[in-house]
């Protein structure tokens, strides 16, 4: 009996399972930068109305004039006007909206350590003071302990320990 446990034994098929196992530790960390968005408005000029006329003919309604330098607004050369039939109604309508003036290229923003010290000024500015690292830092030792020390203000950091354990048949 005993010899033939020992024979079914040697017969029967030996259990094999391959095993993998992975352990990883990772640090991230992030300075944002600054940045400002600006849009410069621009210069418009409208005029409505009914019963009007310029006063002469040399005269006219208002108009745009181009800026003497390339980094000047268009400004407003005003009109003359006349009601065109006296002792009856009108109605008139001037709008103008003077635009931004252009800065020289490398001027209007100065960024200093992530912040932002001097500010475009236009119709449309958004601005982000960024991040300043301060005491930002992440470490692995060789046990793979993981840390991470805070930073200052537009900083980030990550630290993570990912372990994976795999039975393959």
């Amino acid at each position: 009996m005993k010899k033939l446990i020992l024979l079914a034994a040697l017969l029967m098929p030996a259990a094999q399972a391959d095993m993998i196992h992975k352990m990883t530790s990772s640090t991230q960390l992030t300075v944002d930068g600054a940045y400002t968005v600006a849009e410069r408005g621009a210069t418009s000029y409208s005029v409505s109305g009914s019963n009007i006329k310029v006063a002469s003919a040399d005269d006219h309604f208002g108009k745009l004039v181009a800026p003497a330098s390339a980094t000047a607004a268009a400004t407003l050369d005003a009109g003359t006007y006349d009601i065109n039939t006296v002792g009856a109604a009108f109605s008139f309508q001037e709008s103008a909206i003077y635009g931004d003036a252009a800065y020289a290229v490398g001027s209007g923003v100065d960024v200093a350590a992530g912040v932002i010290a001097d500010l475009p000024v236009f119709s449309k500015t958004t601005s982000y003071s960024g991040g300043v690292a301060g005491n930002l830092a992440g470490t692995i030792t060789s046990a793979g302990v993981t840390t991470v020390t805070a930073g200052g203000a537009g900083t980030t950091g990550i630290a993570q320990f990912v372990t994976e354990l795999s039975v393959l048949d």
